[in-house]
């Protein structure tokens, strides 16, 4: 590595480590102290004296009976604070291997159960279900999430600064995240775990067994973990807490939850391995003439270094089981947003994520093993991430080596480098402090090893300042240091909220530079300046049982150049309608829109927008029915002034259940533009299906059409699950074009995937 990068490390180096020594002041520790433990509920577990209870969800086990009852459940949703209209029972037990959780969800009418999808992380949003939510380092910021529905599904999470993600945002329970890496629910990550339930007359019941080696802790010995514990009953779309939460919050506010203690965690050390082999056929149909058979061997490792700290190691990375990407219609003129879906890189993600979901992430892993341009997958040699606390500070290194890409031309036969070996490496520390604060630093570089002088670093200090329950202040100042840039190679950002019952107030001030060049992270514009501010009141009307709560708001959001010429401008003026059952819907939303062009856009084939600024009216409804009910819809439609001309545009989902094993959506998006430099339309239709023959057994697919690449793509997948999401898989993807005016289809790339992995538990 020459000098020049050895110098940049330096002095990022230094700037991260000035930050976090700032960790270390005393008196900055997160500390949860005796008060504030005190204002919410206690609970203890008890020690297993005999044989641990069988995971059937019958709860008849005698060992149960030694656990101490908890209960007094109060009502989140819809009337706060108020009695639950149903019992919940849960009792906590332990031995040296994991932690088990019995619960009785009492319901007088059992016909009257939601059972929702049998699909391992379904939406929570339409089912009955019972969420836990443990806080194993007591520092009032992050969690592991476990949940389950009468259907007996693995629903789990990792959650990081209480689901606010990189901003003052949230995510709500149930919801799957589709935020990148800075959301602050990672639902993708999958635990080692047993959950199983059944049903009587009385209800139904749930078993969890959680080993100890699956959660992370602070040390082993007596235990104080902090715990919350939800109910959602869904035909009354009720959510009761057993730590009551403000209205305004979530279960994910977990510096208000309670404390669970009596536990005595082991201390010891963990090896799981977890090989796979892999056999696919592959062909591209314009450089192939036939299909390429090919065999593969890989597989990761995680070793538990102590409770708190955790080596994850990869080799010859493969992520053929994962579901393929929704494809989007794009008519501005800036990037779209991909979520990453790649196991190894969503487990620990919170702990990498620094700066503005969706417009402004420093580290996105989805650069890593998948070429920008074409989208095209990078073979990932191997790597290793070490994440966990020490001395109440959390630490994440992640490093990965991807291997050389070549691409061949057809007319030639000649190959050329379509990407470099490179090396991603990421630094993070962080420390919460009280009060839901925290402050940290992260490096981030990209390194072409086949040439060192061809590098990338990105530095930032980030942090968060809570003031009582309804204040939250974030803020993040980033550098960047690529070979030829010089100057304006920064990015600040400021955001605050005031969250209360009937008030949500926020807003943004952000900065990026002209040259802010983060090629390990993702931006969706360059060279900006941005505002914003929105304003929101909640009312309630208890006295109308069928009307839960009407929403008026006002927002304004607005991109200038640096030289503070205004390129997207957007005033939304709205009320939203949410009904008992959870239909909704918006009165006709007017949106004073404004996009200032400096240069021509072409935002579709010949059709080319001259230089100006474009102001205009639009019109935007938006409704969803009870997503509950076997058949829901969502929708959203605009309408109004665009650029130089007009659009109308719709999008939505219309979703079926059948029972608890077959769930199906179509999603379509369509729209129509008129412009005075030429009309075109846009369509994109999505089916996703999916079968369920138990929790761990489906069958799903998504079969899309887009028509701006007139590409006609099917993705099937076969997974029969074993633990932690590993198991058999049997993948198909084929990408088919459609010549316009034909309906006759041209193979583009089609393959074939078999795979198998295990985990094998070697030490525990």
């Amino acid at each position: 590595m020459n000098y020049v990068i050895i110098r940049s490390l330096d002095r990022a180096v230094l700037l991260a480590l000035g930050a976090a020594a700032l960790l270390f002041v005393p008196g900055l520790h997160a500390q949860t102290t005796e008060d504030e433990v005190g204002l919410a509920p206690s609970a203890g577990s008890a020690e297993i004296n005999g044989a641990p209870p069988v995971i059937d969800g019958r709860l008849e086990d005698e060992s149960w009976d030694a656990a101490e009852t908890i209960s007094n459940f109060v009502q989140h949703e819809p009337f706060e604070g108020e009695s639950v209209s149903e019992r919940t029972e849960l009792r906590i037990l332990y031995d040296a291997q994991a932690l088990y959780v019995g619960a009785w969800m009492f319901d007088r009418d059992p016909s009257g159960i939601i059972v929702g999808e049998t699909r391992r992380d379904a939406s929570l949003n339409d089912t009955d279900a019972l969420l836990i939510v443990l806080d194993t380092y007591l520092d009032r910021q992050n969690a592991f999430v476990f949940g389950t529905t009468p259907a007996g599904i693995e629903y789990d999470g990792q959650l990081t600064r209480e689901g606010q993600g990189g901003g003052s945002g949230g995510v709500r329970p149930g919801q799957r995240q589709q935020r990148g890496s800075g959301g602050g629910l990672n639902l993708n990550w999958d635990g080692s775990w047993d959950v199983a339930t059944s049903t009587d007359e009385r209800g139904w019941y749930a078993e969890f067994r959680i080993p100890f080696s699956t959660l992370r802790y602070g040390r082993g010995g007596p235990q104080q973990w902090g715990m919350n514990i939800a109910r959602h009953i869904r035909r009354r779309n009720e959510q009761s807490f057993w730590a009551p939460v403000p209205r305004q919050h979530t279960l994910y506010r977990v510096s208000l939850a309670g404390t669970l203690t009596g536990i005595e965690a082991p201390t010891r050390r963990t090896l799981d391995m977890t090989p796979y082999v892999l056999s696919s056929a592959h062909r591209d149909f314009e450089t192939m003439t036939e299909a390429d058979v090919t065999g593969d061997i890989g597989g990761d490792a995680k070793i538990g270094l102590a409770p708190s700290l955790t080596l994850d190691l990869t080799y010859n990375t493969d992520f053929a089981q994962v579901e393929v990407d929704d494809e989007q219609i794009n008519l501005t003129r800036f990037n779209l947003f991909f979520p990453e879906k790649r196991p190894f890189f969503l487990e620990n993600a919170g702990t990498f994520s620094v700066g503005s979901p969706r417009d402004v992430e420093l580290f996105f892993s989805r650069r890593i093993g998948i070429e920008s341009e074409t989208g095209t997958e990078v073979p990932i040699l191997g790597g290793a991430r070490f994440s966990g606390k020490v001395g109440g500070v959390t630490l994440g290194l992640l490093n990965i080596q991807t291997e050389r890409l070549e691409e061949v031309d057809v007319a030639t036969g000649l190959s050329s480098d379509l990407a470099a070996p490179t090396n991603f490496s990421v630094a993070r520390v962080l420390q919460e402090l009280p009060n839901r604060s925290r402050v940290g630093a992260v490096l981030v570089s990209r390194l072409n090893t086949a040439d060192t002088d061809d590098y990338n670093l990105t530095y930032a200090v980030d942090g968060r300042v809570g003031i009582g329950q309804a204040v939250s202040l974030d803020a993040y100042a980033a550098r960047t240091q690529t070979p030829g840039l010089g100057g304006g190679e920064h990015a600040v950002n400021f955001s605050g909220s005031y969250t209360t019952r009937n008030w949500n107030i926020a807003g943004t001030f952000r900065e990026v530079g002209a040259n802010f060049n983060p090629e390990a992270g993702f931006l969706t514009r360059s060279a900006y300046r941005f505002l914003s501010t929105r304003i929101l009141r909640h009312i309630r009307v208890p006295s109308v049982s069928w009307f839960r709560e009407l929403r008026p708001h006002v927002s304004y959001r607005e991109f200038f150049d640096l030289d503070w010429f205004s390129e997207t401008r957007v005033i939304h003026v709205d009320s939203h309608f949410e009904f008992a059952n959870g239909a909704f819907f918006q009165l006709p939303a007017i949106n004073f829109n404004r996009e200032g062009l400096r240069e021509p856009f072409e935002i579709a084939e010949g059709v080319i927008i001259p230089p100006g600024t474009y102001d205009n009216v639009e019109l935007g409804f938006a409704y969803n029915t009870d997503e509950s009910a076997p058949l829901s819809i969502n929708s959203r439609i605009n309408i109004g002034g665009f650029y130089s001309g007009h659009r109308k545009g719709t999008f939505g989902t219309i979703n079926a259940r059948v029972g608890a094993t077959l769930a199906a959506g179509l999603r379509f998006s369509y729209d129509d533009v008129d412009l005075p430099e030429g009309s075109f339309e846009t369509a994109l239709v999505s089916l996703r299906v999916a079968y369920s023959f138990t929790p761990r057994i489906y069958l799903q697919s998504l079969i899309q059409y887009n028509n701006q690449t007139d590409n006609f793509s099917s993705n099937v997948r076969f997974g029969w699950l074993n633990t932690a999401g590993t198991g058999l898989f049997l993948v198909y993807n084929d990408v088919e074009f459609v010549p316009q005016g034909s309906r006759r289809l041209e193979p583009v790339d089609r393959a074939f995937v078999l795979k198998f992995t295990r985990q094998f538990n070697l030490i525990r």
